[in-house]
């Protein structure tokens, strides 16, 4: 084992005298190349800084004076007024009056009734409200409804009589009764099952034990001594 390490350190010596010593190549070091930035050929532009200025409003003019309504200047008048309407063609009754002070207004008005009644109706307002008074003149009558007859109707004509007619029987078809084959009957040969021997098995030979009879003792009872007693007496 040492002899061969030996060997391959000399081999390796000789090998390595035998090559050329190389020295280690040097590169210059790359220099990047310098550029000038080229001049613009056209001005910068200037843009004035924008100076906002303050929206001007128009001063909002006065709000317009309304002048009071004229009818507020017044104070309530006196009225009264009336009229009224009669055309019997047309069937138009009615009339109207009222009266007032400046304060209190009062009045009625009369109206004609399908019915053939008459409506008053009495009234009055003031600073308290307004208060009604309803009347009714005459009686209500109303159109008596008659029963009318049921519109005769032409009665539904006649219907012509026709013939009655029976359609003819269709000559059913006769087909010959088909003879309905006659096959023979299979017979099968029945099966031959083997007879099966019964099986003999030997009785099994057991000894038939012996137990000795058991000697028991028979027991002896002594009879009881009856008591005596006296013979009673009556």
């Amino acid at each position: 084992m040492n002899k061969f390490v030996v060997l391959a350190t000399l081999f390796a010596a000789a090998i390595a005298a035998e090559l050329p010593a190389y020295s280690k190549p040097s590169y210059p070091t790359p220099t990047a190349p310098a550029y000038s930035k080229p001049a613009p050929a056209y001005p910068a532009p200037a843009y004035p800084a924008p100076a906002p200025s303050a929206p001007a409003y128009s001063k909002p003019t006065e709000q317009p004076a309304y002048s009071k309504p004229a009818e507020a200047d017044h104070p309530p008048m006196p009225f009264d007024f009336a009229y009224e309407v009669k055309d019997d063609p047309t069937y138009q009754d009615y009339s109207h009056k009222e009266t007032s002070d400046g304060k209190v207004v009062s009045g009625s008005y009369r109206v004609a009734l399908p019915d053939g009644r008459t409506q008053i109706v009495s009234y009055k307002a003031d600073e308290n409200g307004y208060v009604a008074d309803v009347q009714y003149e005459g009686e209500a009558k109303y159109d008596e409804i008659k029963p009318t007859a049921a519109p005769a109707y032409p009665s539904k004509p006649a219907q012509p009589a026709y013939p009655e007619t029976k359609p003819e029987p269709k000559p059913q078809p006769s087909y010959p009764a088909a003879a309905e084959p006659t096959y023979p009957k299979p017979s099968y040969p029945a099966p031959a099952v083997p007879a099966a021997s019964k099986p003999s098995y030997p009785a099994p030979a057991a000894p038939k034990p012996s137990y000795p009879a058991p000697a028991a003792p028979k027991p002896s009872y002594s009879q009881p001594a009856q008591p005596a007693y006296p013979k009673p007496t009556y």
